[in-house]
């Protein structure tokens, strides 16, 4: 009677190890389903548009060029995205502390100080920056300026642009964490002019009529790029995959999707 104990105690054994094999992938990580499917953490900052922001009355989903195509790459690559939204200047800190896998979030890839620090893909958008200011301040030039207080986002290229031109002109430059807020301010007059993105100034442009602009001088284009942790896997895949999309045309139809109304 043991011996047979014995052998049947070894069977339930046998089973028991037989199921858990069955609930977990070869690398003893539990799986839900069949999926292996990865999730890579991305960050941007959602006050962009088109390139990335909330429209709240349709929902608190994050939207825009920037993430249509990184869940276009992304796709193509086997990953699924989990994405975060913060202020412009946090987002390079946090590729730093490697709690983000990578950024999008129309940031110039052209910039050396970043490129110490950071890696781009190679860039996926070209823009222009522009001047906004209110039609009723009279101020049509870099030389109309003088004397008066720009803003800017805190940490992008549209700041480093103005403050490069700041004692040419004249003018005083004031940074703000978020777009929108620069847009109120040259409202209530405590700004004299902003600097923006071309892209991103035309939709507030055509939607305010009120609202003037014109080039910053010196011509600052931008090509806006994808940005990784330093020496990161994933920039090679991502530009195999983004040249692909561009060869494809595929690129050429978000640029119409989010840019042509």
């Amino acid at each position: 009677m043991k011996k047979w104990s014995g052998i049947a105690i070894l069977f339930v054994l046998v089973m028991s190890v037989l199921a858990a094999c069955g609930a977990t992938g070869k690398d003893g990580n539990e799986k839900s389903g069949s999926s292996d499917t990865k999730t890579l953490k991305i960050a941007t900052s959602a006050d962009y548009p088109p390139f990335e922001y909330v429209d709240t009355a349709v929902s608190d989903e994050i939207i825009g060029f920037d993430i249509d195509l990184a869940t276009m790459i992304a796709k193509e690559l086997g990953y699924e995205l989990e994405i975060e939204d913060m202020d412009f200047n946090g987002l390079i800190p946090a590729l730093q502390a490697k709690s983000i896998d990578f950024v999008i979030a129309g940031m110039d890839g052209n910039n050396e100080e970043r490129k110490k620090v950071i890696d781009f893909s190679e860039p996926y958008f070209t823009a222009t920056n522009l001047v906004i200011t209110m039609k009723d301040k009279n101020i049509a030039s870099a030389d109309d300026l003088n004397g008066k207080t720009i803003g800017a986002q805190t940490a992008s290229v549209q700041e480093k642009g103005a403050k490069s031109l700041e004692e040419q002109y004249g003018y005083t430059v004031e940074s703000r964490d978020r777009v929108p807020d620069l847009f109120q301010e040259i409202r209530s007059g405590h700004l004299d002019a902003i600097v923006v993105a071309d892209v991103v100034a035309n939709g507030y442009i055509e939607a305010n009529p009120d609202l003037a602009s014109f080039e910053l001088p010196e011509e600052h284009k931008l090509g806006l790029s994808i940005a990784f942790q330093k020496d990161s896997a994933l920039t090679a895949e991502f530009d195999r995959v983004l040249k692909e999309l561009q060869d494809q045309g595929e690129v050429d139809k978000l640029v119409v999707k989010w840019f042509s109304n």
